[in-house]
């Protein structure tokens, strides 16, 4: 069964699948050769407003993942974004990547989230 999996692009453990960067920046000393990605999806990542503003802050953490999914119900280009995961997902797992070091508040947490739900 294949399924979406959160991977930090900078780990040296990178599992195979089809390769999503979700940020809206490039990962500081990444190359695009390293990346080895397949596709970048930075119109799916938050605001830039909604970024600066959480500035990876755990104690706002609950109200960025409101903010965050509420842009993800507003945003043009996440149906066909969850259209092509679907698609992948049919063939191979999805990897979500993202730069941010911690694991567990990231934006790719509150995508993946909200992508499981709309699947």
């Amino acid at each position: 069964m294949t399924k979406i999996k959160l991977v930090r692009i900078y780990d040296h453990e990178q599992p195979l699948g089809y390769r999503i960067l979700v940020d809206r920046l490039w990962p500081r000393g990444k190359s695009k050769k390293d990346a080895n990605l397949d596709e970048w999806a930075k119109e799916i990542g938050p605001t830039t407003e909604l970024r600066k503003w959480f500035n990876h802050d755990d104690t706002k953490y609950s109200e960025f993942r409101q903010k965050y999914l509420n842009e993800l119900d507003h945003n043009p280009v996440t149906a066909a974004f969850i259209a092509k995961v679907k698609a992948e997902l049919t063939e191979q797992d999805v990897l979500f990547l993202y730069g941010a070091k911690n694991k567990e508040h990231n934006q790719a947490v509150v995508l993946k989230e909200y992508v499981d739900q709309k699947l």
